[in-house]
Order: C-alpha cells, then sequence, then structure tokens
C-alpha cells in the first residue's frame, strides 16, 4: 500500500545530494508521531527474523516543471510517496501526515496539500513487469573471476552476472520477512536504465533502474510493489513506479 502526498513548493530545485537522502529519517519522525513504539521498534530490530526494513519512498516528483542540465528541477505542484506491505506502519505514517502542514525535505519546505492512499494491483495472473524510477542496487558476493574476496562493498550492476541471482535472494527474503510465499522468481530482466548514484546517510550507492518480470503468489507480488526492488529501499531505491 502507498501514501502518495500531494505537495507544493517554491523552491525551483533540489540539491543532488538532497533528492533521496531526507526521505528516511522522515519516515521515521512521521512514526514518532503516528506510531512510536511501531517506529522505534522498526529502527532498533528492523521487521521479523531478517531484521529487514519493510518501507520505501520516492524522491518528490514535480512534473509541470522545465528539467535544466545539472539540477534537480522542483516547483510548483508535486508528488512524494511513502509505501509499505505492512499495514500498521501505513496507518502509522498516515496519522502522522495527518498532523503535518509541511515536510521538511533536507530543508526544502514541501507544503502538504492532500493525501491519498493507492492500492497494489492484484496481480491474479501470478506475473507483474515492474519498473523503477529510482535505481535498484544490490550488493554481490565481492569475488573475483578466481573466487577471491577482494571487497566487502560488492554494488553490482543489473548487467552484470552476478545480479539476478542476488536480485532473486533479496525478493526471496522481504518475501519471508513479510510472511508471505516466498517462491518468488525473476523472468527476465527486460530494461536497464543508465548508472546513477546518489548519496544517503551511508554514503553514495551506485546502481541503475530497471524493469524486470516476476512471478510469484499474487500476495507476495503486492508486498514487493508496496516495499521496492533491490536493497535500501528505506532510501529511496528501488522505486516501484505506480
Amino acid at each position: 500500500m502507498r501514501l502518495r502526498v500531494a505537495v507544493h513548493t517554491r523552491a525551483p530545485s533540489l540539491q543532488w545530494s538532497e533528492v533521496l537522502r531526507p526521505g528516511r529519517g522522515l519516515v521515521y519522525e512521521l512514526l514518532s508521531f503516528g506510531a512510536p513504539e511501531l517506529g522505534a521498534r522498526l529502527h532498533e530490530r528492523g521487521w521479523g527474523e531478517t531484521g529487514m526494513v519493510p518501507f520505501g519512498h520516492s524522491a518528490p516528483t514535480f512534473p509541470s516543471t522545465t528539467r535544466t542540465r545539472g539540477q534537480y528541477s522542483t516547483g510548483g505542484t508535486g508528488t512524494v510517496e511513502f509505501a509499505s506491505p505492512v499495514p500498521e506502519l501505513i496507518e502509522g505514517l498516515a496519522k502522522g501526515l495527518a498532523r503535518e502542514h509541511v515536510l521538511d525535505w533536507g530543508g526544502t519546505a514541501l507544503r502538504v496539500q492532500g493525501v491519498d492512499v493507492l492500492t497494489p494491483p492484484d496481480f491474479a495472473s501470478g506475473k507483474a513487469v515492474m519498473r523503477t524510477s529510482t535505481p535498484v542496487v544490490m550488493k554481490g558476493s565481492g569475488h573475483n573471476e578466481h573466487g577471491e574476496r577482494t571487497t566487502r562493498q560488492a554494488w553490482v550492476l543489473p548487467t552484470e552476472p552476478e545480479f539476478p541471482a542476488y536480485f532473486e535472494g533479496n525478493l526471496r527474503r522481504k518475501a519471508q520477512t513479510i510472511g508471505v510465499d516466498p517462491e518468488v522468481s525473476v523472468q527476465a530482466i527486460t530494461w536497464v536504465g543508465p548508472k546513477r548514484s546518489f548519496a544517503v546517510s551511508q554514503g553514495r550507492k551506485p546502481g541503475a533502474a530497471i524493469e524486470a518480470e516476476i512471478h510469484g503468489a499474487p500476495e507476495t507480488l503486492r508486498c514487493i510493489w508496496s516495499w521496492g526492488l533491490g536493497q535500501a529501499n528505506s532510501a529511496g531505491f528501488g522505486w516501484v513506479i505506480a
């Protein structure tokens, strides 16, 4: 499930370092008002046996702005979205948003104009094609061609050989975290965008937006749609386009 927040700002642009970074902290701030015990538990231990954090958020988007080279253009009316497959988390965020008139997005004031609830597609066929608007990031093994581990920060791009297996494994762990059918498979990666990296609190993470055909139980696919693809969804990566 998603919360689509209509916002308005007079700011003409965001610094690239602030496009995604403020979202995670804002989620915990909203939960501190709407579901403080849940927010604290989620921050300390994550969710379920895996300890993963089951929420994601988009970057603020302003469709009517004119793109300017070298800037992330904002201004006028736009949206920012928050999502989670956990109903209690969505309820807490909705309560937190109900008391907010302005969202502080890294020093830029986004005035709240309304909040809509979006439900995921039913995915009754057990098949889904999901495309992301932000890069999908994944860590690989860190091993070289000789099987030797060379790094712990082994970010792999969707075009690299290790990516599909690690990507599928991440989706299965998400299903296990939420308690839905973990038999989910990636049938094909049908599109890969350009390599991009964004700054978050843990440094810069590289990746690329993708489109992927995913098969699984309808409930599992709905949870994935509400969470995101790849790792670091709580930092805004792997946001699935509604």
